[in-house]
């Protein structure tokens, strides 16, 4: 009999509150996949626990409305930390719920964020040696949208 692995269980820690600010949405239409959505991100802002970035305007989350009650986001921004460092971020994620409030969202709508399931799995590159470690752990997220900007909070999966 083998020895049981001493696995070490994941813990949390807050890596950063993101307000990314968005615009209005290009829809593309109803494809063999779903409804294909594409929304501009226009800039907002990153507040960490002793650092801070902007988000840089130029990106956007290419969403995929799978269902009335299901939609996958991929979003692809680039942050500008406080020190000059650019960081790429592509967050996947999933949010769901009820067809009456995922219709809301989708209509740029206020839905109370407690009322949806709203999931992301945050990944991050950059050139900055001081930054090099983000790239190299994995993060997870909740978010909340608003009809001009999308609220998420990050946790570093330690």
């Amino acid at each position: 009999m083998t020895e049981p692995v001493p696995f070490v269980e994941p813990r949390l820690r807050f890596f950063a509150d993101l307000r990314v600010e968005v615009g209005v949405p290009q829809e593309v239409g109803r494809t063999v996949h779903g409804l294909r959505r594409l929304i501009p991100i226009l800039g907002g802002q990153a507040q960490g626990d002793g650092w801070q970035a902007r988000v840089m305007p130029g990106g956007a989350d290419f969403q995929l409305i799978v269902s009335d009650t299901l939609a996958e986001l991929d979003a692809r921004y680039t942050l500008e930390a406080d020190g000059g460092d650019l960081i790429y971020v592509q967050n996947r994620a999933v949010r769901s719920g009820p067809p009456e409030l995922m219709a809301r969202l989708v209509r740029g709508e206020v839905v109370d964020p407690a009322q949806i399931y709203f999931r992301c799995s945050p990944q991050f590159e950059t050139a900055s040696p001081a930054l090099r470690w983000i790239g190299e752990r994995m993060f997870t997220g909740t978010g909340a949208r608003f009809p001009d900007a999308v609220a998420m909070r990050f946790w570093e999966l330690m």
